[in-house]
């Protein structure tokens, strides 16, 4: 799945389909501190449909940075914004989904569809975070209104990105997506996600870019991060089979349960949930999701807690909340990088906000009776 999601959502932005979402959020914001966090929030959760961090970062804070650094605001809140937008966005084709899926052997239909309420619980938040930072940003700059015309920014496209585009299938590319996602959610354990992003991939491609030689080009365009992806989770699967083949996963479990006392048992989940985002400071997501993740699960499971619950505690923050913060990712440093800021003022402002949203959907998990207590 995660091969043809990543192939799929490429295809339709290189076709121009998000182009005027973007250019409308820019106009829509105007000059008020308050509207531009909220639309930088807005702008970052729409661009990481494709799961990737890199490319949401990569056209959120270009895009917007001018309007922060026009209104002298602070360019820490532009990343803490982007941020939280990419970290709570944890769909079922990003990388540790996916991972969850493939070290616990479970459907990603069933981890990410009892999440799905808890996500917009924290979406919820982060709207909510993001209009206090702006409110923030008022008082501190002492806004009380414009003061003279302010240059909308403009977005700069290369002549071979103009040449993708495919302006007069916007309608169909946004209704393709829906049904391709609504799909998934309602008929996920019928059909395998796979064979929905392929048939819409296919689709796509026939629409946008008749010309086979146009469609070999944007497979190939995107292939090389597909594939790369596709490798190391088969490469993971291996490395856990063998792990539970051997017995190595269960003495290890056997040996942990000693430690827990059997009245605990049914809170793991919760304890995870509140440490997952933290931990993405600590464990890269390969040694996490493959390594540590199945030990809990085992040691979880020989008390009689579901391996699922497991994957959803750590999704809350593992690799989702946790990476734009995490040294340990790429994606930390291009924030950085693209804001101009300084690593540590970076995970001191935005470290908290992310460690927010974490506590506030496994609290939600446990409300909506996801989580037992």
């Amino acid at each position: 799945m995660f091969v043809f999601a990543i192939l799929y959502f490429g295809t339709i932005t290189d076709a121009g389909t998000l182009d005027p979402i973007i250019d409308r959020i820019l106009r829509t914001v105007g000059t008020r501190p308050t509207r531009i966090v909220m639309g930088t929030t807005l702008l970052a959760l729409l661009i990481h449909l494709d799961g990737s961090g890199a490319v949401c970062f990569l056209v959120t804070i270009p895009a917007m940075l001018p309007l922060y650094d026009r209104l002298k605001m602070d360019r820490r809140v532009l990343a803490a914004a982007a941020s939280m937008a990419a970290g709570i966005n944890f769909l079922p084709w990003t990388g540790p989904m996916i991972r969850a899926s493939a070290s616990l052997h479970l459907p990603i239909s069933a981890l990410f569809n009892p999440l799905i309420p808890v996500q917009i619980v924290g979406l919820v938040f982060v709207f909510g975070v993001s209009w206090w930072l702006g409110r923030r940003e008022e008082k501190r700059l002492g806004y009380t209104g414009a003061d003279g015309a302010i240059p909308m920014p403009k977005r700069e496209l290369t002549d071979e990105q103009k040449a993708l585009r495919r302006p007069k299938n916007f309608w169909f590319n946004i209704v393709l997506t829906l049904v391709v996602l609504g799909t998934m959610v309602v008929m996920g354990e019928k059909i395998p996600p796979a064979i929905m992003f392929m048939v819409g991939l296919c689709v796509a491609l026939l629409v946008n870019y008749p010309n086979v030689d146009m469609q070999r080009q944007r497979i190939d365009a995107h292939a090389r991060a597909a594939l790369m992806m596709a490798g190391i989770l088969l490469a993971a699967g291996v490395f856990t089979g063998v792990m539970q083949g051997s017995g190595m996963l269960k003495a290890m479990a056997q040996a942990a349960v000693g430690f827990v006392p059997p009245s605990m048992a049914t809170h793991i989940p919760v304890a995870l949930g509140f440490l997952s985002m933290p931990l993405s400071m600590l464990f890269d997501p390969d040694s996490f999701y493959f390594g540590v993740l199945p030990v809990i699960a085992e040691v979880a499971g020989q008390l009689g807690v579901p391996a699922v619950h497991v994957g959803q505690a750590a999704l809350l923050g593992q690799m989702t909340t946790g990476f734009p913060v995490s040294p340990l990712t790429p994606a930390t440093f291009l924030v950085v990088g693209l804001t101009g800021i300084d690593l540590a003022d970076h995970q001191k402002f935005t470290f908290p906000l992310l460690f927010g949203a974490s506590i506030v959907m496994t609290i939600a998990c446990v409300v909506l009776g996801i989580f037992p207590l």
